[in-house]
């Protein structure tokens, strides 16, 4: 049976569907209305894609739900690309299409509220949101409806949004999911773009991208033809710029240190069965009690209360100007940091004779991951010789990609700062050695 049978791809536009921003129709067959009226997608209308971002951008306040709608439709036209790739359809079958639609719909259930600033702090008492996917898909109603109106099961779509999946279709159809070209980066980096009023993330060519859509070498992951490339590297750029001017603004950051600081402070209360069934306010109103009356309640009330209050930025060390505090703190666990903001706090209170809380002096430092990094395989014509294709990596015939990966990201955006609050900051500002002081809280 072919994939065009599929009622999704097969339902014609005047048939109605779910209108998003900026002016998409997602189709809106009865199976789909079925997994969107199950509550724990109803959830996701109520989780903000963005979190703490709206505190800068105030109008990307659009939800998870609207961002699943939007990787749903884009599923639908990259099965429409890939369904004339014969290497594609000799392992997906309509069954197989139909669980990446499901998947595609589905894959942020796991998602609780503000989730990805507090992942990233790698605490053994928050699992990533990834690893509770499968339990909420197991959940009775959201499971009947996959079971009975999708004929497949909730392990089988955890299985293809956790990479777990062992076999050549659920591999390929992870890659579509979750790789450096998929339908939750396409969507996410022009739908964000769009909410918080910026271009950066709407400038790169999609429909090229997917016309020019192909599996890699060993037919095992999505790849891209030498036409496609050009978008691609712009994909790349869009990405770069949306993190270093939205994601990795310096007032966001100071919003995300301030949270990971309350949540450091208050984890002995985090129970990840209970925040993933949150939304949005249950999770302020939950942050807000939890923190009444210890070291973080300034924290969450500077962020969620009636009064926006985030610490200001005190200094910042880039890769390239300050390459020994850099090296000496990226990358270092959460725990480490607040031990380094506490050895830092205690200098900086025999050096200016200031008593500076350690609660409250937040050096953030970049994470490891490389967020900006794209390993894809380009698929080049084929020679005339041999009449074989060649297959380059897009590192490699790029340029552009490598640097804005590595220099430009990694060393220039991914910077240490340090906050502290109005008060303090001013304090602080007129110390000249900070950098040797933070350098020797690092190391010592």
């Amino acid at each position: 049976m072919s994939l065009a049978s599929l009622p999704e791809l097969a339902a014609p536009e005047s048939t109605g569907g779910i209108r998003i921003p900026p002016g998409d129709t997602a189709p809106l067959t009865a199976r789909v209305r079925a997994l969107l009226d199950a509550p724990a997608m109803r959830r996701l209308a109520r989780v903000s894609q963005l979190g703490l971002v709206s505190l800068v951008y105030p109008g990307a306040v659009h939800s998870r739900f609207e961002h699943s709608l939007g990787v749903y439709r884009l599923a639908i036209e990259f099965l429409r690309r890939l369904q004339i790739d014969p290497r594609f359809t000799a392992h997906v079958g309509v069954d197989d299409a139909s669980a990446f639609l499901a998947a595609a719909l589905v894959h942020d259930v796991g998602h609780w509220p503000y989730c990805h600033p507090i992942e990233d702090m790698g605490l053994p008492e928050i699992p990533r949101h990834e690893s509770l996917v499968a339990g909420v898909l197991s959940e009775p109603k959201l499971s009947s409806v996959l079971m009975q109106h999708w004929g497949v099961s909730p392990e089988r779509i955890a299985a293809l949004i956790m990479g777990t999946a062992d076999d050549p279709a659920g591999r390929i159809l992870h890659s579509l999911l979750s790789g450096p070209i998929d339908v939750d980066k396409m969507d996410y980096l022009a739908r964000d773009s769009l909410h918080a009023g910026v271009p950066y993330g709407r400038n790169f060519d999609q429909p090229r991208l997917l016309a020019n859509l192909c599996l890699d070498e060993r037919g095992e992951s999505l790849a891209i033809t030498d036409k496609g490339r050009t978008a691609a590297e712009l994909m790349v750029f869009a990405r770069y710029v949306m993190f270093s001017e939205v994601y990795w603004h310096h007032a966001v950051r100071s919003a995300t240190a301030m949270l990971q600081r309350a949540m450091w402070i208050v984890r002995s209360a985090i129970e990840p069965s209970v925040l993933v069934r949150m939304d949005d306010h249950a999770f302020i109103a939950w942050l807000l009690d939890t923190a009444a009356g210890t070291p973080a309640q300034r924290l969450v009330q500077g962020l969620f209360g009636e009064r926006r209050m985030l610490f200001k930025r005190v200094a910042n060390f880039d890769a390239v100007t300050s390459p020994a505090v850099h090296a000496a703190v990226a990358g270092r666990s959460y725990p480490d940091m607040t031990a380094i903001s506490a050895r830092l706090a205690s200098r900086l209170t025999a050096r200016i004779g200031h008593p500076i809380d350690p609660d409250h002096l937040i050096v953030d430092a970049p994470p490891m991951e490389r967020e900006v990094e794209f390993r894809l395989q380009v698929r080049e014509r084929a020679s005339q010789a041999d009449g074989r294709a060649a297959w380059r990596r897009l590192e490699d015939v790029s340029p552009v990609v490598r640097s804005l990966a590595h220099e430009q990201f990694d060393d220039l955006v991914k910077r240490v700062r340090v906050f502290a609050p109005d008060e303090t900051a001013a304090v602080i500002a007129g110390c000249p050695d900070l950098d040797q002081l933070l350098l020797a809280a690092a190391t010592g």
